[in-house]
């Protein structure tokens, strides 16, 4: 498997580093932009382990760190500074790696997911060609109507929804009605006693790989049918 190569970003006050992880020789021109979660940056094992096997299933993956992560705070950045970012990494992809072959996807776990969706609704001219989202945050825990949806059916792009049946930030359920409503239609991949992090309550660890390989071809699946 090949070494990611690191990338610079330039924002509008300083910088950040990006991580790309080429896709095998299966590749069939895809590039997926992944924002990592507000507890963990783009070195942490998930963000690690998710982009190296997603790469090795034929999609390139690039990670970044928001500037508070890349900074080393704790408290992350304001929507204005995230979502800033992240369009600078969609920027520097397409300038820095070149256009993708065909199509670019963007997306993330929790947070980095949702500033995702911001992003897209924000600007429909973005070469957009879908959305992966990995435990979407529809509310904090124990705020069911605290809902961070309003947006959603604005970002006009195809989207999966990978989500756990027991996520405390909202559940299948809670997302269902939602994602009836979203045109283009949205999908959602549902993991069967997965939390927040798609983390199962008993401690398995080939029970856990296997959810995770599941969701990964998943993700790489719903791409390539996305392209088609």
């Amino acid at each position: 498997m090949k070494s990611p190569s690191e990338l610079r970003i330039a924002l509008e006050a300083g910088a950040t580093t990006a991580l790309a992880y080429p896709a095998d020789s299966s590749s069939f021109g895809a590039t997926l932009i992944l924002g990592h979660g507000a507890g963990g940056g783009q070195r942490s094992t998930f963000m690690v382990d998710f982009a190296r096997a997603i790469s090795a299933l034929g999609v390139d993956v690039v990670t970044f760190n928001f500037p508070y992560m890349e900074q080393r705070r704790r408290i992350p950045d304001r929507a204005p500074v995230l979502e800033a970012c992240y369009r600078s990494v969609i920027a520097s992809v397409h300038a820095q790696l070149g256009a993708p072959k065909r199509a670019l996807f963007i997306g993330g776990k929790s947070m980095g997911g949702r500033i995702a969706t911001q992003v897209a609704a924000a600007d429909l001219t973005l070469p957009i060609a879908g959305l992966v989202l990995l435990g979407y945050p529809l509310h904090p825990p124990g705020r069911p109507t605290e809902r961070r949806d309003k947006h959603l059916p604005a970002v006009g792009r195809p989207m999966l929804f990978v989500q756990g049946s027991r996520d405390a930030f909202g559940t299948p359920a809670e997302l269902a009605p939602i994602i009836g409503t979203i045109r283009p239609s949205a999908s959602i991949h549902v993991v069967a006693g997965g939390d927040h992090s798609l983390k199962l309550a008993r401690k398995d660890p080939a029970a856990q790989a296997a959810v995770y390989d599941d969701v990964q071809r998943t993700m790489v699946e719903w791409v390539r049918t996305t392209m088609s």
